[in-house]
Order: structure tokens, then C-alpha cells, then sequence
């Protein structure tokens, strides 16, 4: 039992390296298997080992060097990736949010720098303290490091992944696929990938995700980032064999490339507590930045859109959605599309995509208010903002948008919109995300 015990922890202490998305491989050992039951009397909820319905983890990848032997080296190093995990107990979901590494921050000691500096001078104490600070929370129950090489050793571990290469164009859904194609000597990336699925090994994959030379840079890298943890997933759930085969290299990463303040017990826990979770109960989005500017010693450091930061914070970690009840479908028929009044506004860089939300929406019967640009281009996850007297107006809209049910409706007006002129008269606001830009495709027409 000690055996897979240590076992289980292992994938599960990785699972929370990649996100907390590889929680959801631990469903492999599920469905009454004898380990669940081995593991259910030493495995209370975790609700019930931490007293809480909710965990805040930070998670942060150590950037490296190479020294004059051409070693590489994390020595006082800065984080390279920022990821602020909140799993929920109550609906056993897992929030991603991604904080770009060269966002402009205050230091414990008031010097502006790039907000990954605070790892370099502090370690992971101050890295915790700096990080919520500046997204506005209280702080964070546990953290994860991972130490140089710990994704590349990872995937290897496990034969490798399957992504599908995407240029920053088709990432964005503003043109074409293409090949990513770069070199850097001195630090030793060879980045050389054809557009289209792949099977990458570890070094492939870390030099995708590491990929941002280009006019889409770290967005563009988060969302690569994303991509390869998500094939990383995939590949520990899709493929049941695969990992148990690979177990003991699994454990080996853990132990060699992994700290953490989670105790094997509570691993244990979060296992049992998420092992029903898909791939589609992981939401993740970064926080999105307006501008940049360059300061003494750190040169071009992006500054938040405070707006759309404050609203993922609350959405994603304060105060995520809960589940809803039942809609009443005879209610909801009984709403006359022509009573309801929306307006679009694209939150993205999809060019003319609010006009064509405008017009699909139009065609459905519904009344349209004004139709043009959010204050932010980087919404994420779609938005519908009632301020009608009944929230089953903004369902109505929903369910004619083909958004997946689970999307919120939010009972307040967006911080992003560009013009209150439109406030009393409309029912419903669509705030446009990526999401329905990508479902929609991108055959939108120039303009709005």
C-alpha cells in the first residue's frame, strides 16, 4: 500500500505543477479500484483537510542561465512562469490565471521592477507576498516550484505529447498558420516546428512553450504554455497504460525537480477530491496588459489592464461562478427575442467579429443596441452583463450564442465597455471573448 500510496503522490505533486490539470489524470484509479479503496481512509475531502471550500495556489517555473561552464543554473534566478491556481472544492474545478513574468510591480523595498524580480530577491516568500499584493487577495495557502528542467523531464517521463504548432497569427485567429522558427545560442534554443499536430518530445516542448520572438511575445508564450500543459493532460488521462507504465519516472521528477508546502497527505486528498475532473472543468485565462514602458535597471515592462485584472481576480479566484439552478425552459420560451435589447462589444482582437455576433443575434429575432470595441482586446471567457428586470434575458441570449451553459451571467455592468451612452435602454451586454471568437471562426469581415 505504501508503494502506491507514494505513488499516487507523486503524479498528484505533478498534477499540480501542470496546473492542477493532471489532478484530473488521477481518475485513471478510479471507479471503485482497489487503490480508491486504499486510499479513501487515509484521503478525507479536502474541504475537510483544509478547513476551507477553496485553495489558492501559486505555481512558478525558476528561470536559468548558463555559467561560464555552460552549465545551466537557477542561482538567484527570477520566475519565468506565474500561474495562480484556485481549486474549488464545491464544483471541483480548477481557475488558471497567468500573470505575464515582465508585468510592472513594487517591490517590498518600493523599487518598480518586473514582477518576476520578486522570486530573485525574496524567493518564493516574497514571490507570494509581491504576487498577491499586486493581484489584490489575501494570499496564498500553497505554492509549487518548479526547478529547472522539471516539463522537459516530465513529458519524457511519459513518451512525450501531442500539440498542434501554432504561429501567434493562428493563435490569435488573425491569419494563417505557419512554422515557429527560432535560434538562440546562448540560450541554447534550436526552436525549429512545421505548423500542425506533432508529437514533441521534452525539449521540443519546452522550446514551443518558450517561444515568444515575435509581434505577439508573452501572450502569445502564456498561451503555449497552456497548450503543452494541456497535451500533458491528455496524454496522463487519454492513455491509462502509458501512466502507470511510467509511474516510477513520474515520481522521480517529483523528487528531483518539484518543492512544495503540500504535504503528501493533502495531495492525497486533492487526488480523491478531484478525480472525477475532465480537461473541461480547467478554465484559464492571463491577465492582460494596455501598455509598457522602460525603468532603470529593467528595461520595457508591460502595465496591466487594472479592469479586466480586477474582474478575472474576482471571477477566477475570489468569487468564481457557482452552480446554477435548473433553467425553467417554459420561462425561457416564453421570452420574446424582439423584447430583448443587446449590445456587443468585441473584447478581442478579432477584427468585425462584435458585427457579426451583432448580426447572428439579429437574424434570431433580438433587438440591437450598439454594436463596437471593448476598452480591453484580451477577454478570454465571453461575458453576458443583464441589467433587465430578469437574469433569463441574458440566458435567452446565451442559449441563441450557443454558449456552453455553464458561462456566467453577471448581474453588473462591465468595467471594459466603452460607452454608457446605451445604458438604460439595453437589457443585455455581450462582452465578446476569445472563445466565441474562435467558435464563431474568423471569416468576420473588417470593421467593428
Amino acid at each position: 500500500m505504501a508503494t502506491y500510496i507514494r505513488a499516487v503522490a507523486a503524479v498528484v505533486g505533478v498534477g499540480l505543477l501542470a496546473f492542477a490539470g493532471v489532478i484530473g489524470g488521477i481518475a485513471l484509479f478510479t471507479h471503485q479500484s482497489p487503490l480508491r479503496v486504499l486510499m479513501t481512509p487515509i484521503a478525507p475531502p479536502p474541504e475537510q483537510v483544509f478547513g476551507k471550500d477553496h485553495l489558492l495556489v501559486l505555481v512558478v517555473g525558476l528561470d536559468y542561465d548558463y555559467d561560464k561552464l555552460d552549465v545551466e543554473s537557477s542561482k538567484s534566478s527570477r520566475s519565468d512562469i506565474i500561474k495562480v491556481i484556485n481549486l474549488d472544492f464545491n464544483t471541483h474545478r480548477a481557475y488558471v490565471l497567468s500573470v505575464p513574468r515582465d508585468m510592472d510591480a513594487i517591490m517590498p523595498n518600493g523599487q518598480e521592477a518586473k514582477i518576476n524580480q520578486a522570486q530573485s530577491d525574496g524567493g518564493i516568500t516574497e514571490s507570494q507576498a509581491v504576487i498577491a499584493k499586486w493581484l489584490g487577495i489575501p494570499g496564498f495557502d500553497r505554492y509549487v516550484i518548479l526547478r529547472i528542467d522539471t516539463m522537459k523531464d516530465l513529458i519524457n517521463a511519459i513518451g512525450g505529447v501531442d500539440v498542434t504548432i501554432m504561429n501567434s497569427d493562428a493563435l490569435k485567429h488573425q491569419g494563417p498558420n505557419g512554422p515557429v522558427n527560432y535560434d538562440d545560442s546562448w540560450g541554447h534554443l534550436r526552436i525549429h516546428l512545421k505548423p500542425g499536430p506533432q508529437h514533441l518530445n521534452g525539449e521540443e516542448a519546452v522550446g514551443y512553450a518558450r517561444f515568444r520572438h515575435d509581434w505577439c511575445s508573452d501572450p502569445c508564450r502564456i498561451m503555449r504554455q497552456d497548450q503543452v500543459i494541456r497535451a500533458l493532460v491528455a496524454r496522463l488521462q487519454d492513455n491509462k497504460l502509458n501512466t502507470l507504465v511510467h509511474l516510477n519516472g513520474l515520481r522521480a521528477v517529483m523528487h528531483r525537480d518539484v518543492e512544495t508546502n503540500f504535504s503528501t497527505r493533502e495531495e492525497l486528498s486533492i487526488a480523491n477530491g478531484f478525480s472525477g475532473m475532465g480537461r473541461g472543468a480547467i478554465e484559464t485565462a492571463q491577465v492582460p496588459y494596455v501598455s509598457d514602458k522602460i525603468i532603470p535597471d529593467f528595461g520595457d515592462v508591460i502595465i496591466p489592464d487594472e479592469a479586466a485584472r480586477t474582474r478575472l481576480v474576482e471571477s477566477m479566484l475570489l468569487n468564481p461562478p457557482r452552480p446554477q439552478a435548473p433553467l425553467d425552459r417554459g420561462a425561457l420560451r416564453a421570452i420574446a427575442a424582439s423584447n430583448v435589447r443587446v449590445d456587443v462589444e468585441n473584447g478581442t482582437s478579432t477584427p468585425g467579429i462584435a458585427r457579426r455576433v451583432a448580426a447572428l443575434l439579429k437574424a434570431k429575432g433580438f433587438a440591437i443596441g450598439t454594436v463596437g470595441n471593448a476598452t480591453s482586446t484580451q477577454i478570454a471567457r465571453t461575458e453576458l452583463h443583464v441589467h433587465a428586470a430578469s437574469t433569463l434575458d441574458g440566458a435567452k441570449v446565451r442559449q441563441a450564442l450557443g454558449i456552453p451553459m455553464s458561462a456566467p451571467i453577471l448581474e453588473d455592468i462591465p468595467q471594459t465597455r466603452a460607452s454608457n451612452a446605451s445604458l438604460a435602454a439595453s437589457d443585455v451586454v455581450v462582452l465578446i471573448g476569445t472563445d466565441l471568437a474562435a467558435s464563431l471562426g474568423t471569416e468576420a469581415s473588417a470593421g467593428l
